[in-house]
């Protein structure tokens, strides 16, 4: 029984639950989106690593077969099949010489 509680106390514990169920609603929605970016966050880094090791690797065997590095970004694509989104990524591909590493810089697109 409930003998000392009234009515009104009934309808305010109500009223404060249902306050809480809309307070609690947007704080797992902005949880999920922060956890949300933050994993497509790491999915362009890995992307990035993954494309610097074949760029690499591109050059590396570029120069260990034809003795030279390659003379262009465009050289490694058609030659040695480098595919990457450049819509995400610029790369930015500076030879040097025939016999010097070409100075490779990889920049995220925002």
């Amino acid at each position: 029984m409930h003998r000392f509680s009234t009515k009104e106390t009934k309808h305010g514990d109500k009223k404060n639950r249902f306050g809480v169920r809309y307070l609690i609603l947007p704080v797992i929605l902005i949880v999920f989106l922060i956890i949300t970016n933050s994993l497509g966050k790491n999915t362009i880094d890995r992307q990035k690593d993954s494309l610097w090791q074949a760029l690499n690797r591109d050059i590396m065997h570029c120069y260990a077969i034809e003795g030279y590095y390659p003379p262009s970004l465009a050289y490694i694509e058609e030659h040695y099949g480098l595919t990457y989104d450049h819509e995400t990524f610029f790369v930015d591909y500076h030879p040097i010489g025939t016999n010097i590493r070409p100075d490779v810089t990889i920049i995220v697109k925002e």
